[in-house]
């Protein structure tokens, strides 16, 4: 099981076409760690953001009746992809994994596998 930074590091690592990359506690909208971003892209801005369009979709699915988890959510912008991916687990709930990447480096298929396979790593 890996730490947050590990698991952060490791995303930074393993992902092609990473800009950045932020594990968020979305009951509160705060980033528990960060790495990466740039001065287009602050991860604490985009962590809190983020937390709003989770909000809003887990509202909706009870507000429809939904007996299904999130997981994870896609926002395709014309140079990057926003990925948020909610974290399973009974230490995991509130939780989500946000990786923001550049499009034209990224593989979009492979960014999901292998955030999946750091989520199984993480332990928070």
């Amino acid at each position: 099981m890996a730490n947050t930074e590990a698991a952060l590091k490791e995303a930074m690592t393993s992902i092609e076409g990473v800009l950045g990359v932020a594990l968020v506690d979305y009951s509160s909208g705060m980033a528990l760690g960060t790495i990466g971003g740039s001065k287009d892209l602050d991860l604490s801005i985009a962590s809190a953001g983020n937390t709003d369009v989770v909000r809003a979709k887990v509202r909706t699915m009870e507000q429809l009746g939904l007996k299904d988890e999130i997981e994870d959510v896609l926002i395709t912008l014309g140079t990057q992809y926003h990925l948020i991916r909610l974290l399973k687990g009974r230490s995991n709930n509130g939780l989500f994994l946000y990786l923001a990447l550049d499009k034209d480096r990224s593989n979009l298929a492979m960014a999901r596998h292998q955030l999946k396979k750091v989520e199984g790593q993480l332990d928070v």
